[in-house]
């Protein structure tokens, strides 16, 4: 069954401007709005970034949902998954979750999140790399 096309929530290289970005959703895109993930915290990959679950009041990552055209989807859903490692197993980098994001406008839309994997999240809480300000422009 396939999956259901919702937008997707990037807060690190996928942002408009980055350079995965540029690579893997330029020229598919049909809208892109500023959007906040909140009951997460941002990891320093280093590199690249990683959200991880995350209770604590006030915890929240900053980025962008990106609505892609529904003749692209297919392809960049693939590209998406290949790029974060994300595997039905989720022994993976990232595991893709569907969970609600806020809108600029204070609007929730469910999307697409890329969550560090397992190995990857386990080491994070034992040796946190936390940017403070859930925002990967501002590390």
């Amino acid at each position: 069954m396939p999956e259901e096309a919702l937008p997707f929530f990037v807060y690190g290289t996928l942002r408009s401007g980055g350079r995965n970005h540029a690579a893997h959703l330029a020229g598919r895109c049909a809208d892109i709005r500023p959007a906040v993930l909140d009951g997460a915290t941002l990891h320093d990959g280093p590199g690249y970034p990683y959200a991880v679950p995350d209770a604590t009041p006030g915890r929240r990552i900053v980025g962008e949902l990106i609505t892609v055209r529904p003749g692209a989807y297919a392809g960049a859903l693939a590209a998406l998954d290949r790029l974060e490692d994300c595997r039905a197993d989720e022994t993976g980098l990232y595991v893709r979750r569907r969970l609600p994001v806020r809108t600029a406008a204070g609007e929730l839309r469910e999307a697409w999140v890329y969550f560090a994997g397992p190995v990857v999240e386990s080491r994070l809480r034992e040796r946190p790399e936390v940017i403070d300000s859930g925002d990967w422009a501002d590390r």
